[in-house]
């Protein structure tokens, strides 16, 4: 099980600057070869951005620049409260990925470092509908038909969050039942606080049951079929 140990909220996000021309090209590239139909970049802000928000929506004009199949949309967090809290999005800077329906992938914070990869990935999983998790995990998830919520806490410099993003946003893919939210944990240091975030990626499911590291998908299943099962023994086989 690999973590990262969490810095205190009150160190400083190195913030990189909006994508340089080569980045551009490369990341272009990827989306020209890999997307197949448009996918909606709904970016939630204020008149007077948060810390971060500017640069959320910036990183997002971005790429929205790179892709005519990437639509982006962005709103008021506090203008449009109604759209909002319709979407879930209850904190700023948000972006939520709409593919050919709506996956309940939501990135909380500015999905840059370590996280920005997995960004262009989910984007791009979103597109085609479909994702790269094992057969047998997509077939013992369609079981599910009740409300899960998947919450993976990041730092933009954790090696090892992005594997847990990944997984948690493709299984919200897969399954309609499934939200998941990629959450920064130094941008939202009461919620860290809050879910005793001590080392990352720390993954919550449905406010009952935690764990920390980037586990095998089989494992991080196992995780959800207790949250919604207390008397489930987890098994890892």
């Amino acid at each position: 099980m690999k973590t990262a140990r969490f810095i205190s909220p009150a160190a400083n996000i190195q913030l990189m600057p909006i994508l340089k021309e080569r980045e551009k090209k490369i990341i272009a590239e990827k989306l020209s070869r890999s997307m197949e139909n448009n996918v909606r970049l709904i970016v939630f802000t204020q008149d007077f951005e948060c810390e971060y928000c500017a640069t959320n929506r910036e990183l997002m004009e971005d790429l929205a620049s790179l892709s005519d199949k990437i639509k982006l949309e962005v709103f008021d967090f506090e203008k449009d409260y109604e759209k909002a809290q319709k979407l879930g999005v209850d904190k700023i800077p948000a972006t939520a990925v709409f593919g050919v329906r709506e996956y309940g992938i939501r990135f909380f914070g500015v999905p840059i470092g370590y996280e920005f990869p997995a960004l262009i990935d989910t984007i791009i999983d979103a597109s085609r509908g479909t994702t790269k998790l094992q057969p047998t995990i997509k077939e013992k998830i369609k079981s599910i038909k009740e409300p899960v919520h998947i919450q993976v806490f990041v730092t933009p410099t954790c090696p090892y969050c992005p594997r847990a993003v990944r997984i948690a946003h493709q299984l919200a893919i897969e399954n309609e039942f499934i939200r998941a939210d990629m959450i920064e944990a130094i941008e939202f240091p009461q919620l860290a606080n809050k879910y005793d975030v001590m080392a990352v990626p720390k993954t919550i499911i449905n406010d009952v049951i935690s764990f920390e590291g980037a586990l095998p998908e089989q494992h991080f299943v196992e995780y959800i079929f207790s949250a919604i099962k207390p008397d489930r023994t987890i098994n890892y086989r």
